[in-house]
C-alpha cells in the first residue's frame, strides 16, 4: 500500500483571507475580492496591485496587518493531530513575504508557495513558481508514489482536488460547492480530520 501524504490550501483553511484583512485594515473594500469571486488568479493579482499602488499601499503595511492575525478556531489542534498521524504540505498562492507570522503559529509546517517582486518596498509585481502549482506539486507527489489526500475551499484548489486521490472542499463558500458536488463538503475539522485519516 502506497504511503499518504496530505496537501491543505492555507488561507480559508487553516487561516483567515490575508487580503481581506488588509481590506478592512486600510478602508479599501475593493480588495476583499479573493479566488472565491475571480478563479483567474494573475487576474487578480494584477487587480490588487494596482490597488495598493493607487493607494500608496506598501509591503511593510500588508505584513503589519498579517501579524495581527490568529489563525481559523482549532486550526492548530487540526493540523497537530493530521501531522501526528501523516505528513502534512500547504500548497497554497500566498507569497514569501506573507506567510511567516502565520507559519509561526502553524508550528513551521513545509509551504509552497509564490514570491512577490518588491523595490523600496512597494510590491511591483509577482512570481508564481509554476503555473498551476497546486495540481503540478500533487502530481509530482503522487510520482513519489505517494497517495494524496487534498483539502481546500476555493476555485483555485480545484484542480488540486481533482488530481488528488481524494479532494474535500472545507468551509467552501455554497457557490464553489455548488458547482462541484463531486467533492465532499465539510465545515468542522473533526470531521474533515475524520474524513483524511479514513482513507490514509
Amino acid at each position: 500500500m502506497k504511503q499518504s501524504l496530505v496537501t491543505l490550501d492555507m488561507e480559508g483553511v487553516l487561516t483567515p483571507e490575508i487580503w481581506i484583512a488588509v481590506a478592512e485594515r486600510t478602508g479599501l473594500p475593493a480588495l476583499r475580492r479573493t479566488t472565491r469571486d475571480e478563479p483567474d488568479y494573475d487576474k487578480l493579482m494584477r487587480y490588487r496591485i494596482e490597488i495598493l499602488d493607487a493607494n500608496g499601499i506598501k509591503l511593510s503595511k500588508i505584513q503589519e496587518v498579517i501579524g495581527t492575525l490568529d489563525l481559523l478556531p482549532g486550526a492548530l489542534d487540526f493540523l497537530n493531530a493530521l501531522r501526528a498521524r501523516v505528513q502534512v504540505i500547504i500548497l497554497s498562492d500566498t507569497f514569501e513575504q506573507f506567510a511567516q507570522p502565520l507559519l509561526r503559529q502553524l508550528g513551521w509546517p513545509t509551504l509552497f508557495c509564490n514570491r512577490l517582486l518588491v523595490k523600496d518596498d512597494r510590491i511591483t509585481g509577482f512570481e508564481l513558481r509554476m503555473p498551476d502549482q497546486k495540481k503540478n506539486s500533487v502530481a509530482a507527489l503522487q510520482s513519489l508514489n505517494y497517495h494524496i489526500i487534498a483539502a481546500g475551499d476555493s476555485f483555485n484548489d480545484i484542480t488540486m482536488l481533482a488530481q488528488a486521490n481524494h479532494g474535500f472542499l472545507f468551509h467552501a463558500p455554497e457557490n464553489v460547492v455548488r458547482q462541484f458536488p463531486q467533492f465532499p463538503a465539510v465545515n468542522d475539522y473533526d470531521e474533515l480530520l475524520r474524513l483524511i485519516l479514513a482513507r490514509t
